[in-house]
């Protein structure tokens, strides 16, 4: 139970098959933030006993926790969400597929609707706050894609990153073969998945795969602060920031830069209409600091 939760989402909520109590392989909770008041929803995957392996049931309840949570954001039921935290049980994060029980590489590779549904990568990349990724222990192939899938990668020291796509055979599906290369570049990327080596914290966190490596906090802990950090700031403009940094990420500069002034143009139209006070709490905002000083 966590002391800032409320209501029915001070445990954690389980994800069944079969009603059953060892069925719960995926566990959301919220919590709020003790700075900025806003909520986080923490989503971990729970199969320690198989360093978090997903096998088809997983897949489903992630997908079907984001799918939810994208619906409480369209219809602004989550105003107060200021970020979304994956990570798992155990001491790992996600080793990849349960190879004794695998998911279809056609199903998960799939552009089909149905298949899209129980595609947690693709379910992710539709949400509008922040996705951190609490990582810890191995971060393997599948694993390796999923945490690619988040926003921000938060990882201890334990972390140990390894893609084995080429060793088994295996096509990458969920963007690792082209996310991984915008990290860490084109040649470390061809040489980590095509010669399948690992790479632990300190080397992952200096070529930027990790974007920040905690010592004396947990990734859980040190996610947390981060979402708080968020959560202090305007919700409107992280979504919005959050999509100028995402499509023009995948664009060139110059249809980036294109892309930034025409979304800056219909939000400055938009606070224009609804009389907001964004300067005024701005200047308050500077004068009150000049006057601390």
């Amino acid at each position: 139970k966590d002391e800032n939760s409320h209501g029915e989402n001070n445990i954690f909520k389980k994800m069944r098959s079969n009603g059953e109590e060892d069925a719960v392989v995926v566990l959301q909770r919220r919590k709020i933030l003790p700075s900025s008041g806003k909520e986080v929803v923490i989503i971990s995957i729970n199969r320690p006993n198989k360093n978090n392996c997903f096998d088809t049931e997983v897949l489903s309840s992630l997908s079907k926790i984001f799918r939810s949570l994208l619906q409480n954001e369209s219809s602004s039921i989550d105003d107060d969400l200021a970020a979304i935290i994956l990570t798992g049980e155990g001491s790992s994060f996600c080793a990849g597929a349960d190879l004794s029980n695998p998911p279809s590489g056609i199903a998960a590779s799939s552009d089909l609707p149905h298949h899209l549904l129980d595609n947690p990568a693709y379910q992710m990349s539709l949400m509008n706050v922040p996705i951190i990724a609490a990582l810890k222990g191995f971060v393997i192939t599948g694993g390796f894609e999923l945490a690619l899938a988040c926003d921000i990668l938060v990882g201890d020291k334990t972390v140990i990153f390894k893609d084995t796509h080429c060793k088994f055979n295996v096509a990458p599906c969920w963007g690792l073969s082209q996310k991984l290369q915008r990290r860490v570049g084109i040649g470390r990327a061809k040489m980590l998945s095509l010669g399948a080596i690992r790479i632990n914290a300190p080397q992952a966190y200096a070529w930027g795969l990790l974007d920040v490596l905690t010592e004396n906090l947990s990734s859980l802990e040190r996610a947390l602060e981060i979402a708080d950090s968020i959560g202090k700031n305007s919700s409107n403009m992280v979504v919005r920031y959050k999509r100028a940094i995402d499509e023009g990420g995948n664009m060139t500069l110059e249809q980036g830069l294109q892309r930034e002034r025409s979304l800056a143009i219909a939000h400055y139209v938009e606070i224009a209409q609804d009389n907001d006070d964004t300067y005024s709490q701005a200047k308050d905002f500077i004068t009150n600091k000049t006057s601390r000083q």
